[in-house]
């Protein structure tokens, strides 16, 4: 059976519960959104969860933010389809949704209580939108990519043994 991961913003108005396969919290974005939404380090550490399972208590807490991409990609100003979910009363940013991946929920690792397996490696993955701040703390076995990698979070925990069924 996927993992129970069960998360709550920092005030307690909200909580939610959502089952994973993909559990270890590898990725880490720097894109300016997830680092200037939830990534107090320069960056964002996003799992992957079955939609379906997700839920949640306090939802009258429940915000979305649509973010406006602004990069050399995307010129001028694109509304990004994701639907980023915070607590109204506390700021705490909780989850990502996009109806692209309907099947799919995002939940931030910050915003998970349940113990997380620990990663083998980590991914840095937009590091061309990095802040000029940040300093990446690269190991041995980390892989890196200027935007996206090609294997997806399913792929990733699949082929190092990580998938929980």
């Amino acid at each position: 059976m996927p993992m129970l991961l069960k998360g709550s913003c920092h005030c307690g108005k909200v909580r939610f519960a959502v089952r994973s396969h993909t559990p270890v919290p590898y990725q880490r974005c720097y894109c300016s959104i997830c680092r200037k939404q939830q990534g107090g380090g320069g960056y964002a550490i996003n799992l992957g969860a079955d939609a379906k399972t997700l839920e949640i208590e306090g939802e009258k807490h429940l915000g979305t933010y649509s973010a406006a991409i602004h990069d050399d990609e995307h010129p001028g100003c694109e509304i990004s389809s994701g639907q980023r979910r915070f607590c109204t009363a506390c700021g705490s940013s909780l989850w990502l949704y996009d109806p692209t991946w309907p099947e799919l929920v995002h939940p931030f690792a910050s915003a998970i209580d349940s113990d997380l397996p620990v990663a083998p490696e980590s991914v840095h993955l937009m590091l061309k939108y990095k802040a000029s701040w940040v300093e990446p703390n690269i190991h041995d076995g980390d892989a890196t990519f200027d935007v996206y990698p090609e294997e997806s979070i399913a792929d990733w925990h699949r082929k190092r043994g990580l998938w929980v069924d």
